[in-house]
């Protein structure tokens, strides 16, 4: 039995489609809405593991191949789910890919455009598709996964940033067209969280839990998938009724600390 079964199920009912839902983040919000009564489409390009986790759940969880920078297939996912559920109460927006820290020289034009293209246009069709449904209905909620990188920087590349501000933007955006008609956009903004882009192998795990133990503000704990898909959950649920137009930092606090100063002075006393 499932934690989540002795307490209430807060997405009853719900219809959700999750873009990048086969792995990372999108997998464990995937899982935790199932277990909170959602009816969930994955959408991916994954397609093994995409149908892999949707047989794994079993009942009310499908699976559909879908690249989100194609407009066709993003509108056949969203015409999908309403034909086989009656409709989309939650787009969970979460298909990304990432780039490390470089410098603006270094930036390939074809490389910036694919990022900008799954990143940002497919968040934006994502987004669209959804609220072309939601807005007869007269409810919903659009979720992104942006990033801790647009509340401070120099933590992740340009074209990766600027991919993220323009979901940011895209959000508060919609937030004001789209609160006339009853339907709130929100989004959820990781710290340095382990998924897919980290290879899958004990040693690069803890590679990264150490780095991340080091540089991480809130001490003790290691960002996981399962965090954010819960900070995901809140934002989808009527606990956050009235939330909307709110990027929210899922970061530990690293994004309002700068610790250059009690470094500078710590080191001065040792």
């Amino acid at each position: 039995m499932s934690c989540n079964t002795a307490v209430s199920r807060r997405l009853e009912g719900k219809v959700a489609i999750v873009t990048g839902g086969a792995s990372g983040i999108g997998a464990s919000t995937v899982r935790l809405f199932h277990d909170h009564g959602a009816k969930v489409v994955i959408a991916d390009i994954q397609d093994d593991l995409g149908q892999t986790l949707a047989d794994r759940l079993g009942r009310n969880i499908s699976y559909t191949h879908c690249d989100v920078t194609d407009e066709d297939q993003v509108r056949a996912l969203v015409d999908a789910a309403v034909a086989k559920h009656g409709g989309v109460d939650i787009m969970f927006s979460n298909a990304g890919i990432v780039e490390g820290p470089n410098s603006i020289f270094d930036v390939d034009k074809d490389e910036l455009e694919r990022l900008m293209g799954i990143n940002l246009v497919g968040a934006f069709l994502a987004a669209k598709h959804a609220a072309r449904v939601m807005v007869p209905a007269k409810k919903g909620c659009i979720i992104f996964t942006a990033s801790a990188c647009t509340e401070i920087a120099g933590i992740a590349g340009h074209s990766y940033t600027a991919s993220k501000y323009g979901i940011v933007g895209l959000m508060k955006s919609l937030a004001v067209e789209l609160g006339s008609h009853g339907i709130r956009a929100n989004c959820v903004s990781p710290f340095g969280v382990l998924t897919g882009i980290v290879p899958d192998d004990e040693a690069s795990k803890l590679m990264f839990e150490g780095i991340m133990s080091k540089v991480g503000n809130l001490k003790g704990k290691i960002l996981t998938a399962e965090d954010v898909a819960v900070t995901v959950l809140y934002l989808a649920s009527e606990e956050a009724s009235y939330v909307s137009g709110v990027n929210l930092l899922v970061d530990g606090g690293y994004t309002v600390v700068n610790p250059t100063f009690i470094n500078v002075i710590t080191a001065g006393q040792s």
